[in-house]
């Protein structure tokens, strides 16, 4: 237990040493250590209004960067003139070009609306055939304008059916099929996939957020991993409701692979729970651990119980409109 203890501080120390984010930067890097994602980089995309990815994200990086030695590079929506992080700010989410070495891209947008130059990064990214995970509101990533070049990325787009979120990840957003504030989502493994290796000592999942609705059955070669048990109330408790909100159970996470134009075929999982609220819940923050491994093709390292404790202190804010915290530099989210 003592030499483990020795291992996992020193582990820490080379993270810390290794990690920037100097006051004046917009964004935080975690170098990563020793582990099996030692020598990959996952690159964390923020910006949503309502479920705080702004503080999910450098959550999930650091536990991604220090108990399993993937370098991680965390990215906001940042107001121009303050420096900032500010999830209203749809409109720049700079260092996006972090993506040219990435080998995994974690999304958890909303409706943005990013120029031509930011977009470009995301979308040679997608068709370069590399793998991504999309959380919660990613089904809806982007609401571009008109004037845009990637209009087929856009989650109503006519040009391509759903545009990112559907052609990408799976499903675009439909609805809220729990009822919004009022639902929680107990998340139940899907019949026969009790074996792959993403729900491993994933036993106990739970979010204060509710069920999303999706289109059944889901395109293409999707399978679901969870479905999403709408519960009567918002405690992990509370018996779930006795409707046709559960017959059947919406799938909230799944698997599905997206051939690229270049031939390449990327692995995807997505995700529609992954509020700052819901990665309180072990098994959820060790389901989006075990799908970083198994998009990079590390599914063989996947333990039976992923170290998945929280980095430093964890309290996130509550989900909602309005509520993010103001003022908060990048700076604030350092090892």
């Amino acid at each position: 237990m003592l030499r483990s203890a020795h291992f996992a501080a020193v582990i820490l120390s080379c993270v810390i040493a290794g990690s920037s984010a100097a006051a004046d930067e917009q964004w935080v890097v975690y170098s990563g250590g020793d582990g099996p994602g030692a020598g990959k980089h996952v690159v964390l995309v923020s910006g949503d209004e309502e479920y705080r990815s702004e503080e999910a994200l450098p959550q999930l990086g650091k536990i991604l960067a220090v108990r399993h030695g993937f370098k991680c590079t965390v990215l906001f929506p940042i107001d121009p003139e303050t420096g900032a992080i500010h999830p209203d700010t749809n409109n720049n989410i700079p260092g996006l070009e972090a993506l040219d070495s990435a080998d995994l891209m974690i999304i958890a947008t909303r409706f943005r609306n990013l120029p031509d130059e930011q977009m470009q990064h995301i979308v040679d990214y997608v068709e370069s055939g590399r793998p991504i995970i999309g959380m919660r509101t990613a089904t809806h990533a982007f609401n571009l304008s008109g004037e845009s070049s990637f209009q087929r990325y856009h989650w109503q787009s006519k040009e391509w059916d759903g545009g990112f979120g559907r052609q990408v990840l799976g499903e675009t957003w439909i609805s809220h099929h729990g009822h919004h504030k009022h639902e929680s989502t107990r998340g139940i493994v899907a019949d026969g996939m009790e074996d792959h290796p993403i729900v491993r000592g994933c036993d106990d999942i739970w979010g204060p957020t509710d069920v999303y609705g999706v289109r059944l059955p889901l395109p293409g070669d999707s399978q679901p991993l969870i479905l999403g048990q709408v519960l009567e109330g918002m405690s992990p408790e509370d018996k779930p409701v006795e409707n046709e909100k559960n017959d059947p159970m919406m799938p909230v996470a799944w698997i599905k692979s997206w051939e690229a134009p270049n031939g390449e075929t990327a692995r995807i999982f997505t995700t529609t729970m992954g509020a700052a609220t819901d990665l309180k819940s072990e098994g959820l923050r060790r389901l989006l651990v075990n799908a970083a491994y198994w998009c990079v093709g590390l599914e063989d390292e996947i333990p039976e119980e992923a170290d998945v404790d929280f980095v430093g202190e964890y309290d996130p804010t509550e989900y909602g409109f309005g509520g993010a915290k103001e003022g908060v530099m990048p700076a604030a989210h350092a090892l």
